[in-house]
């Protein structure tokens, strides 16, 4: 590849987490591979989440798959392209009896396989960090937190060393067609072609992916720095056992939804959960909400925030001191959560459509381009 108007295998759209994911996929098996970007690094969605790499909670069946094989992949490419593994393992802390029995059923079932269940007295004892009023906790081993904005430069950078990807930053892709992208470097050649919009689902075949309904949420994150050591693990709470469609999906659910319906309406409308998710620094990165629309104004809330940290108060005490706050947008579709779309044999429009990336995209950037057949 010695230009944009040389010829490649694949082209890609979007350097953000699925992006990438493609890119690692395509040079595994030997492929030449463009990406191209029209900002001068990741910036959206994939530098703007928690890192966390979730298998427990995710949805049973394809989904639950992907987390894992993605996990392994990430592990992987942690060793290979020196990405650290800020944390192993998530605590879930149950709160209410119904979060307890939820999480309970969780572990009596099949994804609930190498997971500990722990009274509200053995968490205690073995997290002191935790409040008072813990009754069950869940102990997952399968995941990991990387921290993103570290990450995804250093992916980049591993795919340009390690396998020749080339990659055209601050470059506009204006159309895509059979065999060829439009760009503002000029034209680029390529027998196939992943475009990797992340929420963008206008610019390039909106028809394509017109069925799926997608739309945009926004969330608002912290980076807080408590005064007291950190859990070893990623935290999340009663309100996340509801997002989480490997536990909202149990019968068990309906319980806790009632009760938080009554109890947390204003974290429900919000789309309030928490995750506490700690970086080697000593910070830790805490949210988030959820709030729907095609376009999301870019102003922060005060009252969510103030929101997210009355929830990690309850949870691990006094809220800490805030040192950085952003929002951000994904994609978000009802109808399915991975969108592949196929405008023509030669191009596939792919977007996590759960806020789900980091946990999925090498899982699904496989099964792409087995399907593209290269």
């Amino acid at each position: 590849m010695t230009g944009p108007d040389a010829p490649c295998d694949v082209a890609i759209v979007g350097a953000g987490i699925v992006g990438l994911a493609h890119a690692l996929a395509c040079a595994r098996r030997g492929l030449r591979v463009v990406v191209v970007d029209r900002d001068a690094r990741a910036n959206g969605a994939s530098v703007r989440n928690f890192g966390f790499v979730t298998v427990s909670g995710q949805a049973e069946g394809a989904m639950w798959g992907r987390a894992r094989r993605s996990r392994d992949i990430w592990l992987e490419l942690a060793e290979a392209a020196g990405i650290a593994i800020h944390q192993r393992g998530m605590l879930t802390a149950a709160r209410r009896p119904e979060a307890a029995a939820l999480v309970e059923a969780f572990a009596a079932g099949p994804m609930g396989d190498g997971c500990s269940l722990l009274t509200g007295r053995e968490a205690a004892a073995r997290f002191p960090q935790l409040a008072p009023g813990v009754s069950a906790g869940l102990l997952s081993p399968h995941e990991i937190r990387i921290e993103p904005r570290d990450a995804l430069p250093r992916l980049a950078a591993y795919l340009a060393a390690a396998f020749g990807v080339t990659f055209l930053w601050q470059t506009a892709v204006t159309a895509a067609g059979p065999g060829e992208l439009l760009t503002s470097r000029g034209p680029i050649r390529a027998r196939r072609i992943v475009v990797a919009p992340g929420d963008d689902s206008t610019t390039l075949f909106p028809d394509a992916l017109a069925p799926y309904g997608l739309t945009r949420c926004k969330l608002q994150m912290l980076r807080v720095r408590p005064d007291r050591p950190v859990l070893p693990h990623v935290l999340m709470s009663d309100l996340s056992l509801i997002r989480y469609g490997g536990f909202a999906d149990l019968p068990e659910a309906a319980a806790l939804r009632s009760r938080l319906e009554r109890e947390a309406g204003p974290q429900l409308a919000a789309g309030i959960h928490l995750i506490v998710a700690a970086s080697r620094d000593g910070t830790c990165v805490v949210g988030d909400s959820h709030t729907y629309d095609s376009t999301p104004d870019p102003f922060a809330d005060e009252a969510i925030d103030r929101m997210i940290l009355a929830e990690y108060a309850e949870l691990l005490g006094e809220a800490p001191a805030v040192v950085e706050r952003w929002t951000g947008t994904y994609a978000s579709s009802a109808a399915a959560p991975v969108v592949v779309a196929a405008p023509c044999p030669e191009i596939r429009v792919v977007t996590v459509a759960t806020g789900a990336g980091m946990s999925c995209a090498f899982a699904v950037a496989e099964d792409v381009v087995e399907e593209l057949d290269l």
